[in-house]
């Protein structure tokens, strides 16, 4: 496995929490179930990718531009959890900051998924591909 396929793999599970949680309303236990569990991964997620991809690529000069502002959307998704975590649950702008995250985590993914990926494939060889894979699933693994 490459590191863009175990990537995108997760990817898919933010998306399913993300399209779960934006169906919720109100303070319940499954909106604070799905929405702890989208946090934890958003945040592992981050860390590793940002260790684990985007590290790897930033010395380059094609891609450095391109990592950076991976890491500068994180921080933009970071923003937006925190003031989930100082708002109500029952609160209506609770659903509205949700489907802001929803929206910014989705263009992040797709920035990486179509574009990202497909530069970074020119700059890892095979072996990076998969070496960078173990650590990254390694990372997410022992941290999640």
């Amino acid at each position: 496995m490459t590191i863009f396929e175990s990537i995108r793999k997760d990817h898919d599970t933010q998306r399913e929490l993300l399209d779960r949680l934006v169906k919720t309303s109100g303070d319940t236990s499954d909106r604070d179930m799905l929405y702890k569990k989208l946090k934890n991964q958003l945040e592992i997620h981050a860390q590793a990718e940002e260790r684990h991809f985007y590290k790897p690529l930033i010395s380059n000069d094609m891609m450095q531009e391109k990592a950076r502002h991976g890491i500068a959307e994180h921080h933009e998704i970071d923003e937006l959890i925190e003031q989930l975590d100082n708002t109500d649950y029952s609160s209506s702008a609770w659903l509205k900051i949700a489907k802001d995250l929803k929206e910014k985590v989705e263009h992040h993914l797709e920035d990486e998924e179509h574009t990202f990926f497909q530069l970074a494939g020119k700059v890892f060889t095979d072996k990076q591909k998969e070496e960078l894979a173990e650590a990254y699933k390694s990372y997410m693994h022992k941290n999640l």
